[in-house]
């Protein structure tokens, strides 16, 4: 088994560094990303994603070209003094720093894929204009994470019959729309912060097919979480919208409803527009949809003709348990399709990386991706468009020339 996946590893390199290769022979702006580490979106807040080519590079994403969102600005948080406060719904509220949550729980290391709902906006963008970051396919990436499980935090605390939720809130401060100053924040069921972790490995690590466990992690890629990305404690919530693993925090609130924060209660739903009743009437967005998105070639390039590896990610549904069980790649617009192979196993709720070569004749190819997963959500050929240019997962398309 270790034979099989060190020899599948080295395959992915290979193959990694020769899609690389052809992306740079793209318009220019794949080569400048990549020597810039993340393409900026917007500079205040600070917003910024990966060229594509980066996110076939590893399957671990490197800090350096793993996606950043914020919605306002970072806090600077004095680590001797900052403690989280668990309280609500609990028989004996928790005030914990850093060092009582390493001493006083199991320290846990997962692997889980972050994705912001956002992610692919520049495509609904062309449907019909949305604001928005308008990313790319790059809101994205796939980390190693360590920290404590939150069910054992919460089982701690002790939790109150009739709870069903429980909020998250971080330090960032966000100004609102009549001028007054909130902290970002979210919240998820109860029930999935009780996932259970089974088979725990040497280490604590946790293996491919477990269930993945939500986090308040303090650790990524085996490193102190960057300020970035949330330093010093963070939730990571496997299979939710990226907006759920709220960074920065401060306060963890078991309640029997969902947060009243603004990121919960007015953004990140699927609507038509911002007429108050249809918002109300929205529910939150907690799993992500399906998805998958070409890496490489890039969008634009001029790659030689015969013979050519195409490579990229697939994500399955986050709202239940379930793992990418296939992939189609098709070299002229989904006429025909061809079965893409993947590089190893993938946990819950997490990317598979993939790869597959196309026969190109010279001429303009337009390059098609789908997926599919183990509960038989497939991404559809077009999406429908929203107003907040959320959970886009059409067919994704790019258009290269073989030459």
């Amino acid at each position: 088994m270790a034979a099989k996946y060190i020899s599948s590893r080295r395959r992915f390199l290979r193959t990694a560094a020769a899609l690389a290769a052809m992306g740079a022979l793209g318009r220019g702006k794949v080569a400048w990303a990549a020597e810039q580490d993340l393409i900026v979106r917007t500079a205040d807040p600070f917003n910024a994603e990966p060229p594509l080519i980066a996110l076939v590079a590893d399957k671990i994403t490197p800090v350096k070209h793993f996606y950043v969102r914020n919605h306002g600005p970072m806090p600077n948080v004095d680590l001797a003094s900052h403690k989280i406060r668990v309280e609500g719904m609990v028989e004996r509220p928790l005030e914990l720093s850093l060092a009582e949550l390493k001493a006083r729980f199991r320290q846990v290391t997962v692997e889980a894929t972050l994705t912001c709902a956002g992610n692919r906006r520049q495509e609904m963008s062309a449907i019909k204009p949305v604001g928005g970051v308008q990313w790319d396919a790059g809101a994205i990436g796939h980390a190693s994470w360590t920290g404590v499980s939150l069910g054992e935090v919460l089982r701690a605390a002790g939790i109150d019959a009739g709870a069903k939720h429980v909020w998250f809130e971080g330090l960032d401060p966000i100004k609102e729309k009549d001028g007054s100053v909130a902290p970002f924040g979210g919240s998820i069921p109860l029930q999935r912060a009780f996932d259970r972790i089974v088979g725990v490995g040497k280490g604590g690590n946790v293996t491919p097919s477990d269930t993945l466990p939500v986090l308040i992690a303090h650790a990524m890629n085996d490193e102190p979480l960057t300020p970035e990305h949330g330093f010093p404690l963070r939730i990571v919530a496997p299979g939710f919208i990226g907006a759920r693993s709220v960074k920065w925090l401060r306060k963890i609130t078991v309640s029997d409803r969902p947060s009243p924060n603004h990121f919960v209660a007015e953004a990140y739903k699927l609507i038509q527009s911002e007429a108050k009743d249809e918002v109300a009437a929205a529910e939150p967005i907690y799993g992500f949809a399906v998805n998958a998105a070409i890496c490489a070639p890039a969008a634009g390039a001029k790659i030689k003709s015969g013979r050519t590896a195409v490579g990229g990610y697939a994500l399955p549904s986050g709202d239940e348990p379930c793992k990418i069980t296939r992939v189609e790649v098709s070299g002229n617009g989904g006429r025909t399709w061809t079965d893409a192979t993947f590089f190893d196993a993938s946990p819950m709720f997490s990317w598979r990386q993939w790869t597959v070569d196309l026969d190109l004749p010279a001429g303009r190819h337009e390059l098609v991706v789908r997926a599919t997963d183990s509960r038989s959500n497939t991404m559809p050929e077009k999406c429908d468009w929203n107003f907040k240019g959320y959970m886009y997962n059409a067919w994704h398309r790019v258009a290269v020339e073989a030459v």
